[in-house]
């Protein structure tokens, strides 16, 4: 057997050992120092030594403070365990500043995570009661809040996060990505310190998407839905899996790493359009009817998704042992119209305040007036466009005063339903929409 040789800078040839902290390059046994990428960055004149200097500086401090030196906290300054572990309430209430409405999915998740936060520090003994983790998976129509909610909740966490979609996973051998690709991201957000990633959340998005295309068991390989699920359920229950650290297709040699997907908590969320239809058959209902109207039958149809059980996903062609793997099911309701109209300005993030800062560093004063929020509310509503939609028909709005104003001496802006509904009719809004 070969012996192993001790990883070293391919330059200087310094080693680990001897102080050196080395990068892996994507060809085999290369690696090289951080002394000697500022040496080469500046002989090409990239950056002066006094920069040189503070990179080092910088550098060095953020490795005692156990901070990545080149973007944010890998372990933040709130401790598992401590008394800064943030309750159920104050993340709902975080949540709150940023996503409208949602409550019932946003308590849900708050407590997922508070829950997850305990059981990594539960002590390890024994003879003491050992708590599981509990997989979400939230089902809601698009545009309602699913991957903000996840988006935003990682803003607060302490453990490394990161969001991946279900629909470019195959299963081993076939095109797109693997199914172990989910664990590779978690490794990079956590900069491949394993005992941090073994901690971690992964959201998992368009989990509907890997439905089976029947309710029969396929006789052949689905191998982007039935199959993709099947590869799941290792993951989600927890076990020992090697992961490769840059992708399993263009570099087969490289070296595995074993990653514990025990105390991973996963997060999945999808539209799942059309599982009304199967709630509405488990209650004996029905969508249409002589002896209801339109709207009657609107309200019930959104009513539905509150009443969505596990048996209606099977239906809609989740496979039994991974619904057993998502024990809790919540669910999101389509947004109103005072829903959509509070996500135009209430948010931390609101759209309106989007536009209104970017015109102010132009030195331009932005208005919006209220016939003009409800106009594009109504918009969005009769295209069935969800909060997405809100920014699509806002930018189609300002797109023309956005291109002028920059190069005009206009300091002022008004922008009125009559200008919203102009704007759109020149952009062929309601042609490009049908």
């Amino acid at each position: 057997m070969a012996k192993k040789t001790a990883t070293h800078c391919s330059f200087c040839g310094r080693t680990e050992a001897q102080g050196a902290t080395l990068l892996p390059s994507p060809i085999e046994n290369a690696h090289i120092c951080l002394d000697c990428i500022d040496t080469a960055a500046s002989m090409l004149g990239l950056i002066d030594d006094d920069e040189v200097s503070e990179e080092k500086a910088t550098i060095a401090r953020a490795r005692a403070n156990n901070r990545n030196p080149h973007g944010s906290d890998t372990t933040k300054s709130q401790s598992l365990g401590n008394g800064s572990l943030p309750k159920p309430a104050e993340i709902k209430a975080f949540l709150d500043e940023y996503i409208i409405g949602q409550d019932q999915a946003k308590k849900y998740l708050s407590v997922a995570v508070y829950n997850h936060y305990k059981r990594l520090s539960q002590p390890a003994d024994k003879n003491d009661v050992e708590i599981e983790k509990s997989n979400i998976v939230m089902v809601g129509p698009t545009g309602t809040g699913k991957t903000l909610i996840a988006r935003t909740i990682a803003r607060i966490l302490d453990v490394p996060f990161t969001i991946v979609d279900a629909t470019v996973l195959t299963q081993a051998g076939y095109v797109g990505e693997d199914i172990e690709s989910l664990l590779t991201r978690l490794l990079q957000v956590a900069d491949y310190d394993v005992a941090k990633a073994q901690r971690g959340i992964v959201f998992i998005d368009e989990i509907d998407k890997i439905a089976r295309k029947g309710d029969n068991p396929s006789i052949t390989r689905d191998v982007g839905g039935e199959g993709v699920q099947q590869g799941l359920l290792k993951l989600l229950e927890g076990s020992v899996v090697n992961v490769p650290p840059q992708g399993g297709r263009k570099h087969p040699e490289q070296p595995m790493i074993a990653v514990d997907t025990k105390n991973i908590l996963f997060i999945c969320g999808g539209a799942f359009d059309g599982i009304e239809q199967a709630i509405a058959h488990r209650l004996n209902k029905s969508f249409v009817g002589f002896s209801t109207d339109a709207a009657t039958r609107r309200i019930e149809r959104d009513a539905y998704m509150s009443h969505v059980a596990p048996q209606d996903l099977k239906t809609f062609g989740l496979i039994p042992e991974i619904i057993g793997r998502l024990p809790i099911l919540t669910h999101l309701l389509p947004l109103d119209r005072n829903a959509l109209r509070r996500i135009l300005t209430e948010p931390k993030n609101a759209i309106v305040r989007q536009y209104v800062k970017l015109f102010e560093m132009d030195n331009v004063k932005l208005t919006f007036q209220p016939d003009a929020l409800d106009y594009i509310v109504d918009k969005a509503i009769e295209f069935k466009l969800g909060a997405r939609g809100l920014r699509s028909i806002v930018e189609t709005v300002m797109m023309n005063a956005m291109f002028d104003i920059p190069s005009s001496d206009t300091r002022e802006l008004t922008v009125d339903a009559e200008f919203c509904a102009r704007q759109l009719e020149a952009a062929h809004f309601d042609a490009n929409a049908v």
